[in-house]
């Protein structure tokens, strides 16, 4: 790993091992228009020992829909360079498209990404439900989405992976660039439920406390009661009113948005919370912003 100053965004002490303590990584959203090594350079700027990265979706700062050999061998290298590995991959799916023929691709994109994940050393892949409005689901819609999850996992139960569906709402952005969140069958409590009781446990979730609250704000269990057990994943964000919607932002931004020192523990889960900080102008800024927060209200920080 290249031997890079400290940087002066960390928050001090952001080593110790006070209780509760949390292992922290670094989410890809946010660098996704940023080239591959930056990525690993800003992971490596805060001390973060993972990474997640993500495949398709025709960003600058994903590999490809289709990633060849070659840039496999690229993205393993820098890992291996930097000294960060990288089990977490995010893909993008819709398994609610009601067109057979558009659904039937989209399963066969997921496991072919899959299958790259695997190659580029991933663990678990981050699958979406869909974003078909939870009041728009019909009951072909829910037996397709439940027969696609499962084709997928049995994929992945062959590449030795597992799979973490994130809870994230169906957006629609207004002309002031704000987002509006619809409940899907990942935020919705009933449609939630209904997914959690029907998958496999061998399926997790990649939970998202911050979208589901853009989706339902006044509910603020968060839909945490539900899904303790189940998380096998986990997004930290937030999002600020802003005109007709919301944007994203750090965790600790919003005076009135999630109460995180109560709500994690509550999590069951003791794997790698990854910053999410979405916004692109201030992204080491966010980061560390996020981290700051978390440090002052009392949790421990490792990496």
């Amino acid at each position: 790993m290249p031997d890079l100053p400290l940087s002066p965004l960390l928050p001090k002490a952001h080593k110790q091992n006070s209780a509760p303590a949390l292992r922290t990584g670094c989410g890809e959203w946010g660098f996704r228009n940023l080239p591959m090594l930056e990525h690993f350079e800003i992971a490596a700027e805060f001390g973060f020992q993972e990474l997640e990265f993500g495949i398709g979706g025709d960003q600058i700062g994903r590999l490809t829909e289709h990633p060849t050999p070659s840039e496999i061998a690229a993205f393993r290298a820098l890992s291996a360079d930097w000294g960060i590995s990288t089990p977490g991959c995010c893909i993008e799916n819709d398994f609610t498209l009601a067109d057979a023929n558009l659904h039937a691709a989209q399963v066969q994109k997921a496991i072919a990404q899959s299958r790259a994940a695997a190659l580029c050393g991933a663990k678990q892949v981050r699958f979406f439900a869909g974003f078909t409005p939870v009041s728009e689901m019909s009951e072909p819609l829910w037996s397709q989405l439940l027969s696609a999850l499962l084709e997928c996992d049995a994929e992945l139960e062959k590449l030795g992976l597992t799979m973490a569906v994130e809870t994230h709402g169906a957006i629609r952005f207004q002309k002031d660039g704000s987002a509006i969140h619809l409940h899907t069958a990942t935020t919705d409590r009933i449609a939630l439920s209904r997914l959690i009781s029907e998958l496999p446990e061998r399926i997790g979730f990649n939970y998202d406390p911050g979208n589901v609250r853009a989706a339902d704000p006044a509910d603020t269990r968060y839909a945490v009661d539900l899904l303790a057990g189940r998380i096998t994943y986990c997004h930290l964000k937030d999002w600020l009113r802003s005109g007709e919607g919301w944007v994203p932002c750090a965790v600790g931004d919003v005076g009135d948005g999630i109460d995180f020192k109560a709500l994690l523990p509550k999590t069951g889960y003791h794997g790698t919370f990854l910053i999410e900080y979405e916004p692109l102008a201030d992204t080491r800024e966010g980061i560390a912003r996020s981290l700051a927060h978390l440090q002052s209200i009392g949790f421990g920080l490792t990496f």
